[in-house]
């Protein structure tokens, strides 16, 4: 079976559209279904800080306190991230020619200023309680207030993994995995707890520090990614997708340039393919059709291509090359 009729088969075959809009990650452009994953976190786990927050200042215990400013550090992520996603759905115009989805990257840095802030918080008052020892009341309620940290960042997390595998959001299951993870921070409460029933005033705050220590690697990773965006970094993985498809359209002889950027999460590419120098400009202008159409078969969550038919001749841009 020729590479032509197999991938004429795959079109038939395999639900899809060429739609711009439905090449975007639903949940991060905008959808209702992403918003509302967004306002439950805020609601679920700002309810979840809130009481914590409470038992922290009625025990005294720091590790709780810093559990506490790690959800409350989750929570807030998402009223940037709610209003980029809001801010993304304004069309261009003459101004901001590619549209407004580079707001999300600014919600990027403004989370990633967020949770900085509270793993400072968290060091200095568990290095406080380490250099002014005080006694660390009401364990049980510690306790309690651990697990209902654990129990509210779980009940996030199943939420956020079921919308985002039903929207088909790597992004926002991403979140939930991540808001389980921190649900395990909060079981170190009960660690901490534990210590200092049995005697060791100083479990509650080295518990402070090591959950400190979790949410600096969660500040790591998040200032990774959105620096990678910030700097148009793409998965090469996604490179090679869109080359083979280009490379292999019919007409092609050679990939010559392929550029891909993230807006938002919306992703664009532009490429230059070296087509034969006989063709006419209406048959270079097909393989540059098939090639786009490929490229957004192979690029799932491509919105947008600029496609560029170049004549395989010799100094064909000889009069550019002073401008390069």
């Amino acid at each position: 079976m020729s590479s032509s009729l197999a991938h004429r088969l795959r079109h038939l075959l395999t639900p899809h559209s060429h739609d711009a809009a439905d090449k975007v990650d639903p949940a991060l452009a905008g959808s209702a279904a992403g918003l509302r994953a967004l306002w439950f976190s805020l609601l679920g786990l700002g309810a979840t800080a809130a009481l914590q927050a409470v038992v922290a200042v009625w025990s005294g215990s720091v590790a709780l306190l810093g559990d506490t400013l790690h959800n409350v550090a989750d929570a807030l992520t998402a009223v940037p991230l709610g209003i980029a996603f809001l801010a993304g759905r304004r069309p261009a115009n003459r101004r901001y020619t590619y549209g407004y989805g580079r707001a999300e990257d600014l919600a990027g840095i403004a989370i990633v200023l967020t949770i900085a802030a509270s793993a400072a918080l968290a060091a200095w008052a568990a290095v406080d309680r380490l250099l002014h020892p005080q006694d660390v009341s009401r364990l049980p309620f510690v306790a309690a207030a651990g697990l209902i940290g654990f129990a509210g960042n779980e009940l996030v997390a199943r939420y956020r993994i079921r919308v985002g595998r039903r929207i088909g959001s790597a992004a926002l299951v991403a979140d939930g995995l991540h808001a389980r993870t921190d649900g395990f921070t909060s079981l170190a409460v009960l660690v901490g707890a534990g210590g200092v029933a049995i005697g060791w005033t100083w479990a509650d705050p080295v518990v402070g520090l090591l959950i400190t220590l979790a949410i600096l690697f969660v500040l790591r990773d998040a200032a990774r990614e959105v620096y990678r965006r910030l700097m148009d970094a793409v998965d090469p993985h996604l490179m090679d997708d869109a080359e083979e498809a280009l490379a292999g359209t019919p007409g092609v002889i050679r990939v010559a340039a392929l550029r891909m950027r993230w807006i938002g999460h919306r992703l664009h590419a532009e490429t230059d393919l070296v087509v034969a120098g006989d063709l006419s400009l209406a048959r270079a202008h097909e393989i540059a059709v098939e090639a786009e159409h490929r490229l957004l078969h192979a690029v799932p969550k491509l919105a947008a291509a600029t496609v560029h038919p170049d004549p395989e001749l010799p100094h064909v841009h000889d009069r550019l090359d002073h401008h390069h």
